[in-house]
């Protein structure tokens, strides 16, 4: 995921900094959401540890206590490269009296693993500190299964029925082989058959440095994830005796070319329309750069100010970064092998091919072999139906008191939403989080959600639930 965190408590001043919660009572809906994200925060569900079953059962529990029927909850298993995971499906029943195909909506329960030693808090302790929950998964994604469940829970005891089947489809491995994603998402294909999809784990709201909002961002694509694998390999020898042919810095060489190699600009009608947008509410020079970009992407000075922030990089063109390394065998031995995992990220339209030829030509060595991992998956652009939109304002405008302006984006990293386009369905991405670019640490060290932004989204999905579903 990618954009939510840090909001204010629906205290949010348009126009300057957020006023802060005061401390109060918390409503039933606020108190269980918030055990919910306390209790599944501590579920280690990284790859590795075998802990999803443990958090899907945890769920499971929490819908059955608040009557969801047996038959209307599905647990599937799942072998995710090596790894057992689970995915989970809930059907939430409507009467069927608009005659409109279901609504699905989309999270995932699985983390990027964190390591506790390298921690300030135990990553797998929700720790409130400061004003943030910190935790691993406190914004990606844990935030939005949390939110979703307990707002099925919270519309099942008011006694309200929708006009239409709604259904949470939580995956198990998002965050690493998308096994329990695509398995998913053709079985939703085959037995739901939606009419649009609404996904949690991108999107939010944009906020300047102040925490006034800027915009409510809508993932409505994605580019490609793809991950090569870069080898060097000779015949080694003793350490004692070096050669120049040391395939340890040969493998380094070529890092160094691909870290300077920036990949051909590259725009489409929605990241200018993005810009454009976005360009006219964000300050100084980075707004400056958004608008002469949107009007005229071969500015290389606009180009420049754009690539220099990492959140706007990716928006540009294809992005390729180094993220994992091995090499040799023993240390008083010249390495036989040394290889580097480096994972592209590739604008609409580019293809992975194109993608791993440029590496090529950057590198330059045609004795570093690069070999592309896994089935990448291209998917489409989606359109934001007029339905969502009204209902995402009714949303925005019951927190701040006037609407936000609606911003359609392109995410520069990967969702589950990826398959589901693919498979043809409309899915956009609207998370009920908020914040600052400074404030993201999704996949990164002490991973955190401000308090008041936690709360402040409590009631954005049952709000949308009942525009696009109510009688």
């Amino acid at each position: 995921m990618r954009l939510a965190g840090l909001l204010v408590a629906g205290a949010v001043a348009l126009s300057g900094a957020p006023v802060f919660a005061q401390e109060r009572d918390r409503t039933e809906h606020e108190q269980r959401v918030y055990d919910i994200y306390r209790d599944i925060i501590a579920f280690r569900t990284a790859k590795g540890h075998g802990q999803v079953d443990d958090m899907v059962s945890y769920l499971t529990g929490r819908l059955s206590e608040a009557g969801f029927a047996d038959e209307d909850i599905m647990v599937t298993d799942y072998d995710s490269e090596g790894d057992p995971t689970q995915g989970l499906i809930v059907r939430y029943r409507g009467d069927g009296s608009s005659g409109e195909k279901p609504i699905v909506l989309l999270a995932h329960m699985d983390v990027v693993d964190a390591l506790p030693e390298d921690w300030v808090r135990d990553p797998f302790t929700l720790t409130e500190d400061n004003g943030y929950f910190y935790g691993r998964g406190t914004m990606d994604n844990k935030y939005g299964v949390a939110n979703l469940t307990g707002t099925f829970i919270r519309l099942m005891e008011e006694g309200w029925t929708p006009n239409r089947d709604l259904y949470l489809v939580f995956s198990g491995d998002e965050e690493t082989g998308m096994v329990s994603t695509r398995a998913q998402a053709k079985w939703v294909a085959e037995n739901v058959d939606p009419a649009f999809v609404l996904n949690s784990d991108a999107g939010g709201i944009g906020l300047r440095d102040d925490y006034a909002p800027l915009a409510q961002r809508v993932q409505a694509a994605e580019k490609t994830f793809v991950t090569y694998e870069l080898t060097v390999t000779n015949q080694g020898g003793h350490s004692s005796r070096p050669r120049k042919d040391n395939a340890i810095y040969e493998l380094a060489d070529a890092l160094q070319k691909v870290r300077s190699y920036e990949f051909p600009v590259r725009a489409t009608p929605l990241t200018r329309s993005y810009f454009a947008a976005l360009g006219q509410a964000v300050p100084g020079e980075l707004g400056a750069a958004m608008r002469s970009f949107a009007e005229n992407p071969e500015d290389a000075a606009a180009v420049a100010t754009l690539r220099s922030v990492p959140e706007f990089l990716g928006t540009t063109g294809t992005t390729c970064v180094a993220t994992m390394l091995r090499a040799g065998h023993a240390e008083n031995a010249l390495p036989q092998t040394a290889t580097a995992t480096v994972n592209c990220r590739v604008f609409p339209g580019e293809g992975v091919e194109l993608t791993q030829q440029r590496l090529a030509e950057a590198i330059g060595n045609p004795d570093v072999e690069i070999v592309m991992l896994g089935e990448p998956t291209e998917s489409p652009e989606s359109t934001l139906r007029e339905d969502v939109s009204g209902a995402l304002a009714k949303s925005l405008t019951a927190r701040f008191g006037q609407p936000l302006p609606i911003v359609p984006y392109m995410e520069s990293g990967g969702t589950d939403g990826m398959h589901y386009r693919t498979l043809g369905y409309n899915t956009v991405a609207i998370s009920g989080g908020a914040s600052r670019p400074q404030d993201v640490y999704a996949h990164g060290l002490d991973e955190r959600m401000r308090v008041d932004a936690f709360y402040a989204g409590l009631d954005h999905w049952s709000i949308i639930l009942k525009e696009l579903a109510g009688s």
